[in-house]
């Protein structure tokens, strides 16, 4: 799993390391969004918290992720967690979800408050494809995403005062869940500032080693 606040480029590395592994990414932020986007009730609720920059309830959240993680899907073949847990508790719950395969790693990508809330203020973001840009990489015509031809836009969590709910529950109920990792000694810190090719370089580098100690 990728832990880190919000701005830290989980999504983008995490759907990197899933290409390159051939596993799942499992994102429960974009979950959600699609939910939301087809209009059902679940996705719609999911949504209302998020555009607030407030946490999805657990009990939403672990339904969601124990539905995607149920036997015979990516739980048998492996996958990349991003965006959740973010509470203790969603931390314990995963547990017993997974219980017989446990984790291999939580990989803490650390990026300063500064530069996290420089890229989500700029942040734009397909509403088809999910794909992002910056204010300061923009689509090369008029906000219209190269890959799919979709509408880029800001997404309504990235306003400025939802980013500044959204970091401040990150400080009061994710940064508990490091200190719970590291007691598992699963928990390794990265660098998430740079290219993200170099970021990427990291993160493959941790996870082949600490697979090839499970070999």
């Amino acid at each position: 799993m990728l832990l880190g606040k919000q701005g830290a480029g989980k999504g983008t590395q995490a759907a990197r390391l899933g290409e390159h592994f051939e596993i799942a990414h499992l994102s429960t932020g974009d979950m959600f969004r699609s939910q939301a986007a087809i209009g059902t009730a679940f996705g719609l609720e999911a949504k209302r918290y998020m555009d607030e920059g407030e946490l999805v309830p657990d009990e939403i959240t672990i339904g969601l992720v124990e539905e995607c993680l149920a036997e015979g899907g990516p739980l048998d073949d492996g996958f990349v967690l991003d965006g959740f847990p973010r509470t203790l508790n969603q931390a314990q719950e995963l547990d017993r979800v997974v219980i017989g395969r446990p984790l291999d790693l939580a990989i803490n990508l650390e990026v300063p408050r500064a530069i996290v809330l420089d890229r989500l203020a700029g942040r734009r973001v397909c509403e088809n494809c999910q794909r992002v840009y910056h204010v300061n990489m923009p689509p090369p015509e008029n906000w219209t995403c190269e890959t799919c031809g979709g509408h880029v836009t800001q997404r309504a969590d990235d306003t400025e005062e939802a980013v500044e709910r959204r970091l401040q529950l990150y400080e009061e109920e994710t940064v508990p869940i490091i200190d719970y990792y590291r007691d598992q000694a699963l928990l390794v810190r990265i660098d998430g500032v740079g290219e993200g090719d170099e970021v990427f370089e990291r993160l493959l580098k941790v996870v082949d080693d600490r697979l090839q100690e499970r070999e």
